[in-house]
């Protein structure tokens, strides 16, 4: 019993101080400027230049919006998006490629904390564009082909534009403060009872035995032992409790820069239990593609990890 004790207060102590001094400071800033820019209109008027290049992937209007959201602001970020397209004339075509755009993208609310600690910044984001497209483009024309016909493209590019002409600087700033607040307070439990898991199979030598039995094929593909950790907790506990266990894997000098970077392509995006679960959320018809939608998200992501392969 004192040993459990410890390991409940160990796994408290250590989600606390991830969540309160390195996620809440980067979100609190990334996700006000952000805000800043989405009530300004500059997300939507980069959305509108791009629009017309990722028609041609499958992706409509709104689905351009919802991208950035993603990569900016946080993976929950879009759902206020995928409601829009849910209401509107979108075909379910469309949203298919991009739910699975989506869930192959990497999301900004674990892009950032872990820039902090050597994640390439640069790569991760071109990588994920690249990885979004493809699995929207292989979803709109092989996964999700035998869906319907294609509706006309009429969502807003700006769900929030009417919002944004009454908002000032100040106050969206605040809301996106906020909003990061709400994001961290909600991400507290899940990161003390991922880390409690995680230290639990620790101490019962779980976590040692797949390393055992999985290091001849980490070791293939440069991946070291303990990278089990946080694929076993993304799948367990979603991409922000993964995020909070690597941070702390890095800190400690189990998993180094390098190979921190290698990972990166296939663990950072929203498509596990809880990711998937929010993004549909938005309606029935996401929740009705989002089987085509897996099939082009896992095609973008095994892209995405073979080019972190070979640049790092």
């Amino acid at each position: 019993m004192e040993e459990f004790i410890k390991i409940v207060l160990q796994s408290g102590r250590t989600a606390l101080e991830l969540a309160l001094y390195v996620l809440l400071p980067v979100l609190v800033i990334m996700m006000a400027l952000m805000k800043l820019a989405e009530a300004k209109g500059l997300l939507a008027l980069v959305a509108h230049i791009i629009r017309p290049v990722l028609r041609i992937f499958g992706v409509p209007g709104a689905g351009v919006f919802a991208m950035l959201q993603l990569l900016l602001v946080s993976f929950a970020a879009p759902v206020a998006t995928l409601s829009i397209m849910e209401k509107d004339n979108t075909a379910k075509r469309r949203i298919a490629a991009t739910l699975a755009m989506l869930c192959s993208m990497s999301q900004a609310n674990a892009v950032f904390p872990l820039v902090a600690v050597g994640l390439n910044l640069g790569v991760i984001m071109a990588t994920s564009v690249a990885g979004g497209l493809i699995s929207a483009a292989m979803t709109y024309y092989i996964f999700a082909r035998s869906i319907g016909e294609d509706d006309p493209d009429t969502a807003g590019l700006d769900p929030s534009a009417d919002k944004a002409r009454n908002t000032s600087t100040l106050s969206a700033m605040i809301g996106g403060g906020q909003e990061a607040l709400q994001v961290i307070l909600g991400a507290i439990p899940m990161l003390i009872l991922a880390i409690f898991v995680v230290n639990v199979l620790k101490a019962t030598g779980a976590i040692a035995g797949l390393e055992t039995l999985l290091k001849p094929l980490f070791g293939l593909i440069g991946f070291p032992a303990v990278a089990v950790l946080p694929i076993a907790t993304k799948y367990l506990a979603g991409g922000t409790a993964m995020m909070g266990v690597t941070l702390n894997l890095v800190k400690e000098g189990a998993i180094t820069v390098q190979e921190l970077n290698r990972m990166a392509g296939f663990i950072i995006n929203p498509c596990d239990i809880v990711g998937v679960a929010v993004l549909v959320s938005a309606g029935a018809r996401c929740t009705s593609v989002v089987r085509p939608a897996i099939f082009g998200a896992a095609v973008g992501i095994v892209f995405r990890g073979v080019l972190h392969l070979l640049i790092f």
